[in-house]
């Protein structure tokens, strides 16, 4: 594993540490206004649009969209979730978190295929792939709750936040460690 603080190496740490502040003010917001639905509707479609935008701009400053396809796909497959929930908010808050539920398994899976190409240039990597492939478990979870006899309501996804939030600021710095140690070694 190569671990080295560069210009990328540094963008990565503050980039997952934007990520989770993100997560625990969007946790905030959806806790305070749950009872607010034009509130609760804003919050839930502004969730997967802030992560193509960040998808977006982390894949331009590592060589651009071309040169990272997974996060490309997920700036697709974010922004038509957050389509897709504008629709569904229209429909049953099942739909919502059905629509919630596939894109957490499919942004999963694109997160921990990044994670395990990011790991051969920046190492300390392992908390994203394990925060992919909980995400894509958490997924899986949503929808079996969409299909349930309570109705979803959106503190229903604050725990999928939650942990998305815990391991970014985990990343964030795991490589903040890492460049410490490789600097005093």
């Amino acid at each position: 594993m190569q671990t080295h603080s560069s210009p990328q190496s540094n963008w990565l740490r503050s980039y997952y540490f934007t990520r989770a502040v993100f997560s625990i003010v969007w946790i905030a917001a959806a806790i305070l206004l749950a009872g607010q639905p034009r509130a609760v509707a804003f919050l839930l479609v502004v969730y997967p649009l802030w992560d193509a935008l960040a998808n977006v701009i982390d894949a331009r400053v590592n060589g651009g969209l071309q040169a990272n396809p997974s996060q490309t796909l997920n700036v697709v497959v974010s922004t038509v979730t957050a389509l897709a929930v504008v629709i569904a908010l229209s429909n049953s808050t099942y739909a919502v978190l059905a629509v919630f539920g596939a894109w957490a398994i499919l942004s999963g899976l694109l997160q921990l295929y990044t994670g395990v190409r990011r790991w051969r240039v920046y190492g300390a990597q392992w908390v994203m792939i394990l925060s992919g492939a909980q995400s894509a478990l958490a997924g899986g979870f949503m929808i079996s709750r969409s299909f349930g006899a309570d109705a979803p309501a959106i503190l229903d996804i604050v725990p999928y936040a939650g942990f998305g939030a815990f391991y970014f600021l985990l990343s964030s710095i795991w490589l903040v460690v890492a460049a410490y140690r490789k600097a005093n070694a």
